[in-house]
């Protein structure tokens, strides 16, 4: 009873949270030189963690400017938002995203560029999107699995949206993220979002849960060197693993 009242109470505290967002992106943020966007986004993203009861540990050295390509396994709906907690990036999310009640508001207002995955053709163009940002110094993300794994395996990823930065010559830095109880130290998989899990349900689930530690293990950024995006992104690959676990 008690762990459902505090799960209430935690509720409640992000709904005010999100509604104040709306307000932000909405009103304020436009009138706000982009730095100052940066910041004011990335305090909002570690403000709804803390209504979530969720600390934020960020390991390695996130980036401090761009052209920077982040690359990123995917176990929950909360990973975007311990992203732009740590470091404040856009995304390149599925386009069903858009369409998410509140949360594509959010996304949305903070550059998130939304891919048709199904569709090779829009895969073309994100990548010349991707490219332009990369030119103009931004710092991306993506998950190239693809979808949310369960943060037991890692699952395949794919290679198609690396093209950018072989394009912008831009570096790749690769990001390990993890959910940690807080007391024993394991991993935790209440924010898991897999399956025929429904999304209210694991945000219900997650607030509910003992304290949890979002982990943001950031690697070296590395250089293609030459390297054929396939061969790249096995290489990133290997490198998460090691971070999400280390």
């Amino acid at each position: 009873m008690m762990r459902r009242l505090k799960g209430c109470w935690r509720l409640l505290r992000v709904l005010g949270h999100v509604a104040a967002g709306l307000w932000l992106v909405t009103v304020r943020l436009p009138r706000l030189p982009p730095e100052q966007q940066n910041s004011r986004l990335q305090v909002w993203a570690v403000d709804v963690l803390g209504h979530m009861g969720i600390t934020l540990e960020v390991r390695g050295r996130p980036p401090v400017t761009g052209p920077v390509l982040l690359v990123a396994n995917h176990i929950s709906w909360l990973d975007i938002p311990v992203m732009h907690a740590a470091r404040n990036c856009r995304f390149v999310s599925k386009s069903d995203v858009q369409d998410w009640p509140l949360i594509g508001t959010l996304a949305t207002a903070a550059g998130t560029l939304y891919i048709e995955r199904s569709s090779r053709r829009d895969a073309l163009r994100m990548v010349g999107l991707m490219e332009a940002a990369l030119r103009d110094n931004e710092v991306l993300a993506v998950f190239p699995e693809g979808t949310i794994g369960d943060g037991r395996e890692l699952l395949p990823f794919h290679a198609n949206l690396l093209q950018a930065a072989v394009m912008a010559d831009a570096p790749a830095q690769p990001v390990g993220l993890r959910f940690v109880d807080r007391a024993s130290g394991l991993t935790s998989h209440a924010p898991s979002y897999v399956g025929d899990e429904t999304l209210i349900g694991s945000i219900w689930r997650t607030v509910c849960s003992p304290p949890i530690t979002a982990v943001v293990h950031y690697g070296q950024p590395q250089q293609a060197e030459g390297r054929e995006r396939r061969a790249w992104i096995a290489h990133l690959r290997q490198t998460v693993d090691g971070l999400r676990q280390g």
